[in-house]
């Protein structure tokens, strides 16, 4: 279970973002050019993510929508802290 939970948390943003990218019309209005969102999906698909969610069409992301950036930021840095600590962990044996 917990093994599930860790491969969500690592992809579930990445096919979210994908879908939303192929299906939708926000993340080319968001970005000018398909590297940034591509970049996004691969290295802060948390961040990407919620940039895209926060952005609107009338001054870009503003105000409080700042902290919700603020908190994809905080998920890619735990996600990638814990994948190298459960690495670390693993090697102890």
């Amino acid at each position: 279970m917990c093994c599930l939970l860790g491969i969500m948390a690592l992809l579930g943003p990445r096919f979210a973002l994908a879908f939303w990218w192929i299906f939708g019309n926000k993340v080319d209005a968001v970005f000018n050019s398909w590297i940034w969102p591509l970049l996004g999906l691969i290295f802060i698909p948390w961040t990407t993510l919620f940039y895209v969610i926060a952005w609107s069409a009338i001054g870009g992301v503003n105000g409080a929508w700042w902290i919700f950036v603020a908190l994809g930021v905080a998920l890619d840095i735990g996600t990638y802290s814990a994948r190298t600590a459960k690495a670390r962990y693993a090697r102890a044996y």
